[in-house]
């Protein structure tokens, strides 16, 4: 950031930089005085998180809110860990802004735990009730609402045992930290138990144990099913990679995630769910609606996704591939 020093006015200047962060601020190194500040609190960056904050930015222009024209936003990414949670979640809400956001569970806690006024938004949360967020989804009855990431897991598993009907065994690999992972691999599991298939479950606590993780499930399963985890989404072409070598086909929870290296989703677009949730922060602007009294919503709709070229390097026709019914 350029920082200009004006003449006699030393004493201002110092004053300026000791109440910026590492925001994306306007051009003249300032808040815009004449519009809205949002603080962004991000759990860690990979594809589906990414996206996530990009949408949320669109969903506020599209509502009148531009970032550097009538908003700013300070952004910060925590890199997966939880001193940096506490840290940014203690200086984001220092500066009192207008609403914040909070870009996955552990962000939306730490923010929580910061501050019961400010309105906060969340997205790529999957159970927000679970997370002690909110009281309901329909009342959330405090000062968090926003959107859930919560796929449709029955379908999920629906698509991966279409794609091999001859399955015996199923992976399911995820961080047994994530509370909102366990969740999707629980249901998931269910579903296959429920489809006569057998499960062998693996977890792995950070992305440095992905790859080990990922080859030795794969050595023994017909398939491998990843929920909307955090740790593993930000290793995808790892995973991806194990998935070449070893011929496995891996279903994930969102449509980043096989980009980056699965073979197929009908999942979430996590640009599209942001913009939901920067439609709802739009309204708690305007002073339309508190985050108290408006309901958490869901993905308004649900994307099968093919990775062609994982699908020929697994020798699948990937027009073969249908949406679950």
């Amino acid at each position: 950031m350029k920082k200009k020093v004006l003449a006699g006015l030393g004493m201002i200047s110092l004053l300026a930089l000791g109440a910026c962060g590492t925001s994306n601020e306007n051009t003249d190194g300032g808040k815009n005085s004449d519009g809205k500040t949002v603080g962004v609190l991000q759990l860690v960056k990979h594809g589906s998180l990414d996206a996530a904050y990009e949408g949320f930015k669109e969903g506020l222009e599209e509502n009148g809110y531009k970032e550097g024209d009538n908003l700013t936003i300070n952004y910060q990414n925590a890199q997966n860990n939880q001193d940096n949670l506490k840290s940014m979640s203690e200086k984001l809400v220092k500066e009192k802004p207008n609403l914040l956001l909070a870009i996955a569970t552990p962000a939306a806690q730490s923010l929580l735990n910061e501050t019961t006024d400010i309105p906060i938004t969340v997205t790529a949360v999957t159970d927000l009730i679970e997370a002690k967020l909110v009281s309901s989804n329909e009342e959330p009855g405090g000062n968090v609402t926003g959107t859930t990431d919560m796929v449709p897991i029955d379908k999920q598993i629906q698509l991966l045992l279409s794609i091999v009907p001859d399955a015996k065994t199923i992976g399911i690999m995820y961080n047994n930290g994530e509370a909102n992972s366990k969740i999707q691999a629980d249901l998931a599991e269910e579903a296959l138990k429920k489809a006569g298939v057998k499960v062998k479950i693996l977890t792995a606590n950070s992305t440095n144990d992905v790859q080990q993780v990922t080859s030795s499930l794969a050595k023994d399963v017909d398939g491998i099913y990843v929920p909307t985890d955090n740790t593993f989404a930000s290793a995808a072409p790892v995973i991806g990679e194990v998935a070449r070598e070893t011929k496995t086909p891996v279903v994930a929870g969102s449509v980043e995630q096989i980009d980056e290296g699965g073979l197929a989703t009908f999942g979430i677009d996590y640009h599209s769910l942001g913009k939901q949730t920067g439609a709802m922060a739009a309204k708690i602007l305007d002073g339309d609606a508190k985050p108290e009294s408006m309901p958490v919503e869901s993905a308004n709709e649900y994307k099968l996704i093919v990775n062609e070229d994982m699908a020929k390097a697994l020798g699948i026709d990937p027009t073969s591939i249908k949406e679950p019914k």
